[in-house]
């Protein structure tokens, strides 16, 4: 039998088993190491290397040599959080760190550390403390520093190194060496150390959740279990505090100084390619951004620059960097984020900059859209002189280094994405080995209303396009910062088209507080994250029922999940004559119970601005259900707690409105298990159904 779209979409990880991923260039431009599991229904990911002199690639490391049963790793609770908050749903090698030559190459298994010779093709196991966690080697390949527990430490890169302690407070709240929630989450830091470029010295980050509020996470489903407490700064409430220092190997340290009461967010650090390190500070608030310089000697850090916004300053990813001795930041500038090289501004206001890929004295890598429904590599040479790396159409992320630029590819000509590495004289693919999907999107593209809304809408694969009979509308949206669903690639539209293909219209829009249509456009928000969210959502339905007679605007549903569970709900909790059924999954529903630096960055402190609060809350709305509603939460969600689902029911019980929950024992933010992933796609399925009054496809 033929298998079903929601059956091979679990089982595949929603496509991605099989891809290459997760790209480093070395220095030189010489080596492309990167990640990929050899088929698309496997889960464990090998590690390896192409010479890019050469064209040929070679698997540096794999588990299944390396490990008795790779499936069935005993992680430790530091990696397990991290690839809850890189929504890492694969196995196997994950994550993995170099010298700048990729000549040795760390990673872990198990908890334990293995070190791969890029040179020599070997893998040795190093003699590191059990439960070992984002291991890095040092620039000179010598040692690997990694954190264990509370600890880190740095053993030497031989089968009978010497494994050293580098710093440690153990028994209380304090951890050395890993990034905080609110830097993993929100910032886009994962890491806590970093090693000086001369391998002598490291920058280590301390952690103390001593005054941040703990929460705890139950398991119902086995009471036996106790719950598992976890530190989770909610809006309004303390922060970790965050510190660093600087260590020798000697066990020598220096205290960095800066003004932590006035900007308590490590937002970035680095050392390399400067001889001092260089960190980026945030104020609370988030109106005020400082890049320091910090004296490895004597801790002092100096001021390089100062980024203040009314609203907020974006933490745009790969910036602060260095182009030779001239500091490379992106800034919101007039109507466009741009790149800004000492002070200068060096891109166009027609272009949205979305992340520097790399840097050096001769060029300045990295990605843009001058149409918000695509993305593409452009590089910035020390002339001035801007051109477009990318040719085709589509959704482009990239690596670099030396004169090499790994271009990664998704777009609506092809399932999944393209990788072509690209050096001075030669292109280079890299294959994927991610299964193909049975079926294929067929998104219609379109810019409607008084906004200039980007929206997708998609048929059934056998009907008749825009013309035919009348079809119940499904929306589709995220809808939030930070994330778009309309992109001209396949992927992203392949759960929707399957929605589509069971008889709906499937309606996607991007709405204010989207990416890539401005400053302007993204702090539209500011201050209300339902309002304007939720007028978008209509005014995109209402414009492409003007072009599209096959859109029922009597049967309407909307499903989402994370802020797209959100807007779902909002939807038939504050326009019910608009929305006539929604699926909402792992809702925030009272923003008080999500954590600082996201929330607080769109609504202030809950203590100086709580109408803020008041009007984007949920609860404030329960009496009003008068819809279909389903709400589905994981019971082991530490980013949106089931405390939101649960307190919304609640509330919507005492008010005696009818509704549906779906608790998810064992389920995180994520919902990588095959079973639960393909069936929450036929409950879904049947819940619509039997909402709108509709017959089952045959």
């Amino acid at each position: 039998m033929t298998e079903s779209f929601p059956r091979q979409h679990a089982r595949t990880r929603g496509f991605t088993l099989g891809a290459p991923r997760s790209f480093t260039v070395s220095d030189d431009g010489h080596r492309v190491a990167f990640l990929r599991s050899t088929a698309g229904g496997d889960s464990v990911n090998r590690l390896w290397l192409l010479d890019t002199s050469t064209g040929g690639e070679h698997m540096a490391a794999d588990p299944v040599e390396l490990l008795p049963d790779p499936g069935e790793e005993n992680l430790p609770p530091a990696e397990r959080a991290r690839r809850e908050r890189a929504r890492e749903s694969g196995g196997g090698i994950v994550a993995y760190a170099g010298d700048p030559g990729l000549t040795q190459i760390a990673f872990t298994l198990d908890g334990r550390v293995f070190l791969a010779d890029g040179a020599e093709g070997s893998v040795d196991l190093l003699p590191a403390e059990p439960g070992a966690f984002d291991p890095r080697p040092s620039p000179d390949g010598q040692r690997v520093a990694y954190v264990s527990g509370t600890a880190l430490r740095v053993v030497d890169a031989a089968a009978d190194g010497f494994d050293r302690l580098v710093v440690d407070e153990p028994g209380g709240t304090v951890i050395w060496g890993s990034a905080e929630f609110i830097a993993a989450e929100e910032m886009g830091r994962s890491r806590g150390f970093w090693w000086s470029p001369d391998s002598r010295r490291l920058l280590v980050a301390r952690v103390d959740t001593a005054e941040v509020p703990v929460w705890h996470i139950a398991s119902p489903a086995d009471p036996a279990a106790a719950p598992v407490p976890t530190a989770y700064p909610a809006a309004g409430t303390v922060n970790a505090d965050v510190s660093l220092a600087v260590f020798r190997l000697d066990g020598s340290r220096v205290n960095v100084a800066w003004d932590r009461d006035a900007f308590e967010y490590l937002a970035r650090a680095a050392w390399a390619p400067r001889s001092n390190p260089v960190i980026t500070v945030q104020s609370r608030d988030q109106r005020t951004v400082v890049i320091l310089e910090i004296d490895p000697d004597t801790g002092a850090t100096a001021e390089i620059a100062r980024h203040t916004d009314a609203h907020w300053v974006e933490l745009v990813p790969g910036t602060p960097t260095w182009m030779g001795e001239r500091l490379v930041t992106v800034e919101n500038r007039e109507s466009a984020r741009r790149l800004v090289i000492a002070g200068n501004t060096a891109t166009p206001d027609t272009l949205q900059v979305r992340s520097v890929v790399a840097a050096d004295e001769h060029r300045v890598v990295f990605t843009a859209s001058d149409d918000p429904t695509e993305i593409h590599i452009w590089q910035l040479d020390g002339e001035g002189k801007l051109d477009r790396i990318s040719g085709q159409p589509g959704v482009h992320s990239a690596a670099a280094g030396g004169g090499t630029v790994v271009a990664v590819r998704a777009a609506g000509t092809h399932a999944g994405a393209a990788v072509e590495v690209m050096t001075p004289t030669e292109r280079i693919s890299i294959a994927s080995m991610a299964a193909t999907p049975s079926l294929s999107p067929s998104p219609q593209f379109f810019v409607v209303g008084s906004r200039d809304l980007r929206t997708a809408v998609l048929y059934p694969t056998d009907g008749d396009g825009a013309d035919g009979d009348s079809l119940p509308v499904l929306l589709d949206p995220y809808g939030g910062p930070h994330a778009q669903r309309v992109l001209k690639a396949r992927s992203p539209f392949l759960v929707s088209q399957w929605f589509a293909d069971q008889g709906f219209a499937v309606v996607i829009a991007d709405g204010r507080g989207t990416p890539a249509r401005g400053p302007a456009w993204e702090r539209a928000v500011a201050g209300d994250l339902a309002r304007p969210v939720l007028e978008d959502q209509i005014d995109a339905l209402d414009a492409l029922a003007q072009q599209h007679p096959r859109l029922d605007l009597d049967r309407v549903a909307v499903r989402g999940w994370s802020f797209g569970g959100y807007l779902a709900a909002l939807a038939v909790l504050a326009r019910p004559d608009r929305f006539h059924a929604a699926i909402s999954g792992a809702p925030v529903t009272d923003w008080r119970l999500y954590d600082t630096h996201y929330t607080e960055r769109y609504l202030g402190h809950p203590d100086h601005n709580p109408e803020a609060y008041t009007r984007t809350s949920l609860l404030e709305l329960a009496g009003g259900l008068s819809r279909p509603l389903l709400l589905i939460c994981g019971l082991a969600d530490d980013n949106v707690f089931a405390a939101h689902t649960l307190q919304l029911s609640q509330a919507l019980f005492e008010t005696g409105r009818p509704h549906q929950v779906l608790p998810l024992p064992g389920v995180t933010h994520m919902t990588p298990q095959e079973q639960v992933a393909e069936n929450l796609l036929l409950l879904q399925r049947a819940f619509l159904f039997d909402s709108l009054g509709l017959h089952p496809q045959q």
